[in-house]
């Protein structure tokens, strides 16, 4: 267990916005943020994240390596929230299951940071494409779960085609703008990535903190849901993404044999958004309660994969 990790994340100024957040509304402050910031915010994430995403995968030389790593990391990112959903949708509304299995089928930008991090104390390295598989991730597990949503809601819901639930789900304005800001990333040159790099980049940590500390505040109106929904939220949050970091861990290398990026596909399959979901789900499906996913993704388990996840995906990644 590396404590000094542990305790490095635990100081992030991200994560302490998120718990000045809910100790505002413990405290009863009139700490707010205004609603049309919030929503401008959650959009600038997604387009942050999506951008960034285009411009790595354009500095990367297309090999087959790139196209199998990306189809995989497609291919997780739609299995996972799929029998998520179906596990979730027993205890929870459909509307909270479908968000949860998107966080938990999509990425965390910041354990993916912190799994960089990881690597490098242990003097191994990963392939710059990773940065783009993993913003590849964040729309597909958005997309099942918007469609799990509308397919199993009551209303309206067997006149409804499926093709007309895909093209909603492709079109949504969050999806769509994390795929567009990708496309568009991609298809921008360094010169013009540069110019908007102060947005794109150097204010991301700053909107991120802002984020988080609106989402402490959400949750904290609304954490006892969470522990309301009971003990099952939070063994989820730890036995389903140790099942999916473990089975990835195994299954990638089939995929490729560099240990970093096998180590990285684990800990995308393990971690839960707690960014570009939330801020997805917040536009695409209100009626889902951030009170409950957004503590089992943040407060739960990322802490689990910074401490206890990650060492055990690497020794799996080595022995395998």
């Amino acid at each position: 267990m590396n404590f000094d990790l542990l305790l490095e994340n635990i100081t992030n100024p991200a994560l302490l916005f998120f718990l000045l957040g809910i100790i505002a509304v413990r405290l009863k402050s009139d700490l707010e943020i205004p609603k049309n910031s919030s929503k401008f915010i959650s959009l600038y994430l997604l387009f942050s994240i999506g951008f960034k995403g285009g411009q790595e995968l354009s500095h990367s030389h297309f090999t087959l390596d790139i196209i199998w790593s990306v189809a995989f990391g497609i291919l997780i990112a739609l299995i996972i929230p799929l029998y998520s959903f179906f596990i979730l949708k027993k205890h929870f509304s459909i509307e909270n299951s479908g968000a949860i299995a998107a966080a938990y089928g999509s990425v965390s930008a910041v354990t993916f940071v912190t799994a960089i991090t990881f690597l490098e104390m242990q003097n191994y390295t990963f392939s710059g494409h990773m940065v783009a598989v993993m913003a590849l991730m964040e729309a597909p597990a958005i997309i099942v779960g918007v469609i799990l949503i509308r397919l199993f809601s009551k209303n309206d819901v067997h006149s409804t085609k499926m093709s007309s639930l895909i093209k909603h789900s492709f079109t949504n304005g969050s999806v769509l703008l994390i795929t567009g800001s990708l496309i568009i990333g991609f298809l921008a040159s360094d010169q013009q990535a540069l110019g908007i790099k102060p947005f794109t980049t150097d204010m991301f940590k700053g909107f991120l903190a802002i984020f988080l500390l609106d989402m402490g505040i959400v949750s904290g109106r609304k954490l006892n849901d969470f522990f309301k929904s009971g003990w099952f939220s939070f063994f989820f949050a730890i036995i389903i993404p140790l099942i999916n970091g473990i089975a990835v861990a195994y299954a990638s290398h089939f995929i490729t044999d560099d240990i970093g990026n096998r180590f990285i596909f684990a800990v995308l399959a393990s971690s839960a958004s707690y960014i570009a979901v939330p801020a997805a789900m917040k536009i695409a499906v209100p009626k889902a309660n951030p009170g409950i996913f957004l503590p089992m993704a943040l407060a739960i388990t990322f802490p689990f994969n910074i401490t206890f996840g990650m060492p055990i995906y690497l020794s799996i990644v080595l022995c395998s």
